[in-house]
């Protein structure tokens, strides 16, 4: 059987909205992906279905022409990980704690930089929630802090 591979797309010095492609960058995920700089002078990583769909044409932290879009770093978003946001498929009304009915148990997990860490199981729930907890400080506050201090503002 023939195998068929896809060229890969050279988008550098190409513009999409108030994005200009700069370089590759890695992938997100399994996305490929580029760096970009904003019309406002910022960098962003973007993925090229991002891109090509309109998805995302500014940096996010400017409101260029009123466009308003998410910044990837290292395939996290940043505009989600300040949210904080509760998926509504989340049936315990904390984010990354679940219930294993099938064990008995409260999972903890947490998604960072494009992978799920597993943070254990417990039998209170309470337990569960503080390991997030503690994840999210570890992780997302650490890296929304850095990622404040080193942005162009």
């Amino acid at each position: 059987m023939e195998r068929h591979s896809r060229k890969k797309l050279n988008l550098i010095g190409q513009t999409y909205g108030h994005l200009l492609v700069t370089g590759p960058a890695p992938n997100i995920g399994n996305r490929t992906a580029w760096h970009c700089q904003c019309d406002c002078g910022r960098k962003t990583v973007v993925k090229t279905c991002h891109l090509r769909s309109g998805h995302t044409t500014s940096c996010g932290q400017c409101l260029n022409g009123g466009v308003s879009s998410l910044t990837y770093i290292d395939g996290t978003c940043v505009e989600m990980l300040r949210a904080k946001t509760v998926r509504r498929n989340n049936t315990s009304g904390v984010p990354g704690v679940d219930w294993r009915a099938s064990k008995g148990v409260w999972r903890a997990s947490i998604c960072f930089k494009g992978k799920r860490q597993y943070l254990g199981s417990f039998s209170k729930f309470e337990d569960a929630v503080k390991a997030r907890k503690q994840a999210e400080e570890r992780l997302h506050d650490q890296f929304l802090a850095e990622f404040d201090r080193t942005a162009p503002h």
